[in-house]
């Protein structure tokens, strides 16, 4: 089943076909990209004509595709335009503020939450720290390079070993100060070292004197992207670790509010009250 845990019991109110559909669309995962007719109904419980019935609705509209030869289904082109829609709306900006403001206002540093991008990691949200701006211009949409700084190390670190060899081996990388590794072999090191640990530390290695220490960020167990903290070194007294357990939590509460945002709350009905 899917990497989350999911709650199968349809929503007071909701329509069981349509949340039955939604289920089925979050079944998928990389460790388990395709399904047939027969997994999906014994998964959940349903009769195999509910199950056709509800893969074959989902692919005519896009969301999944049959493979003709094995008649099992994988996602489709649909929910790619629906992620890249909304990764770039502004809705998850605001499903990550608050975890972000409470952030600097618990370390003080600078927040940045990051998505791949190709060879970079781009900032989608960011809290500036209270000694000012790192930059003289908005934060939000920079790329950071892959090969260089607490940010993207974070993530590329927990990308599988294969696809990560395939994207650093024969790429040319700049160097931005006398500390950024280009050396694939060295970079390597330092992505099982990260990993190992559990998150990434570096000084000036993109920016002369700007430290940064950075967790990944994780749907289920894919690295989606990445939290990070960054402020002058000496800030941060030459290590990170005052920091790792308010980094890590915040880290958690994204990954729970991608995975199962905060619902509104319901409002009360009655009767007006008389003035």
């Amino acid at each position: 089943m899917a990497d989350f845990d999911l709650d199968r019991r349809t929503p007071t109110g909701a329509l069981q076909t349509v949340d039955r559909a939604l289920l089925v669309l979050l079944a998928f995962e990389r460790t388990r990209p395709d399904w047939g007719v027969t997994e999906v109904a014994e998964e959940f419980g349903w009769d195999t004509s509910v199950a056709q019935r509800l893969l074959a609705t989902l692919a005519g509209r896009g969301f999944l595709v049959s493979d003709p030869v094995t008649r099992r289904y994988r996602i489709g082109p649909a929910v790619l335009r629906l992620g890249r829609l909304w990764e770039r709306s502004g809705s998850l900006e605001l499903l990550a503020a608050p975890v972000l403001e409470e952030l600097r206002r618990t370390t003080g540093d600078t927040v940045l939450f990051c998505l791949p991008d190709s060879f970079h990691m781009r900032c989608v949200a960011a809290e500036e720290g209270e000694t000012g701006p790192l930059r003289y211009y908005p934060l939000v949409g920079e790329l950071y390079p892959a090969h260089a700084g607490a940010t993207s190390k974070s993530f590329y670190a927990y990308m599988p070993d294969d696809q990560r060899h395939r994207l650093f081996r024969g790429r040319p990388m700049a160097r931005f100060t006398d500390r950024t590794v280009t050396d694939p072999d060295l970079l390597e090191q330092e992505f099982l070292k990260v990993r190992a640990q559990g998150y990434a530390w570096t000084v000036g290695e993109y920016d002369t004197g700007i430290a940064t220490v950075a967790v990944p960020v994780f749907l289920g167990r894919e690295p989606y992207g990445s939290l990070s903290l960054g402020g002058g070194e000496d800030r941060f007294r030459g290590a990170p670790e005052d920091r790792l357990d308010a980094l890590r939590h915040a880290a958690h509460l994204l990954e729970q509010r991608l995975t199962h945002p905060p619902q509104r709350p319901k409002s009360r009905a009655g009767r007006p009250r008389s003035t």
